[in-house]
């Protein structure tokens, strides 16, 4: 396989990678844009050099070319892993966790000249992604997705103890990262991305924040 070859194929990755990605980050889920195309375009490389390999030694021994590229499969867990957060029983990142794991099997097709296929993949993943996400919605119920700003005394354990008590209301909590931080004052300036089935008021979470010690003000972001 030339250098052009090689090149020309990394580049279909890292579209086709991003593609995915670009959904997965518009919807701030914990893996987006940034690491499915470095996953994409990883196995692409990791197979693009295990045909390389056997070709240079092809007739000299019995190496297999599908056994470098196979670890992608089973390495691809851990950042699946890293991706599902449980908290009080509820389990979330499962749908980008699945798409971390397909988005490699992405980059082995362009990376073994599976173009139809991987192209095929990438936009039946999109569209059940996007399509389907609305569907599950209708199903499920309607349900708010809600940014809050949570200002608060940067304090250990503060994070977790606004966690739960979020998750005690049994609200689905996508996301919760630290936005800034006021070092004169020793706040946090914390943003928690949460579903709110229709029967949960929004106005009552608020509240049950404010209780919280050391919290300063909570308003929708």
């Amino acid at each position: 396989m030339t250098d052009e070859v090689i090149v020309c194929r990394l580049l279909i990755a890292f579209v086709l990678g991003g593609v995915i990605g670009y959904e997965r980050q518009a919807r701030n889920k914990s893996a987006g844009l940034r690491t499915h195309i470095l996953v994409c375009i990883g196995s692409c490389l990791i197979m693009t050099l295990s045909i390389n390999l056997y070709s240079s030694v092809q007739g000299l021994t019995n190496a297999d070319p599908a056994r470098l590229a196979a670890q992608v499969v089973s390495g691809i867990g851990f950042l699946g892993a890293g991706s599902i957060i449980t908290h009080k029983g509820s389990i979330t990142g499962l749908t980008t966790a699945a798409s971390l794991w397909v988005v490699a099997g992405v980059g082995l097709a362009v990376g073994s000249g599976s173009f139809v296929g991987a192209i095929t993949t990438t936009i039946i993943v999109f569209l059940t992604l996007t399509i389907l996400s609305k569907v599950d919605a209708r199903i499920v119920g309607d349900v708010c997705d809600t940014e809050l700003l949570v200002i608060t005394t940067d304090k250990p354990g503060q994070i977790g103890r606004i966690g739960s008590c979020i998750g005690e209301g049994g609200i689905s909590i996508h996301d919760i990262r630290i936005e800034a931080e006021n070092v004169k004052l020793k706040q946090l300036h914390i943003v928690v991305d949460l579903s709110v089935p229709p029967h949960m008021n929004i106005d009552k979470i608020i509240s049950e924040l404010m209780n919280i010690e050391g919290v300063v003000s909570v308003r929708i972001h």
